[in-house]
């Protein structure tokens, strides 16, 4: 083999060899902006969903806000129903009361009226009247 086909051989395969890295690194290139491509769009998506869990904690600790006023305005309608409650109650154990001074009244007039007859009944009709 002669000295010129030798060095046309190691030129040949130099550029070979080159041209292979220069492919390599393209290829290695390629990749890296890929990876870098997707990696923008993993922290796009992050921030989408970090903005969405933040909307949707928003809405619950509004939801549970609103659901602590509920809370607190049933308990104080519980509150003032119990005092309604209670309030009747007096109201009636009084109107009870004065029922039974009313009619002991009226028993005792009617042992000191002469005008009326004993057993209460004329008494009776004109209390059912008024």
């Amino acid at each position: 083999m002669s000295t010129g086909a030798i060095i046309a051989i190691v030129v040949v395969v130099a550029v070979v060899l080159i041209m292979v890295s220069l492919v390599a690194r393209a290829g290695a290139r390629r990749r890296r902006d890929l990876r870098r491509d997707e990696a923008r769009e993993l922290r796009e998506q992050a921030r989408r969903r970090t903005v969405d869990a933040e909307g949707a904690r928003a809405a619950a600790d509004q939801q549970s806000a609103q659901a602590r006023r509920s809370e607190a305005e049933a308990e104080e309608l519980a509150a003032k129903a119990r005092q309604d409650r209670a309030l009747a109650e007096r109201q009636s154990m009084a109107a009870e009361r004065h029922s039974e001074e009313a009619r002991s009244h009226h028993d005792e007039a009617r042992e000191v009226d002469p005008d009326l007859s004993g057993d209460g009944h004329e008494e009776a009709l004109a209390i059912d009247r008024d």
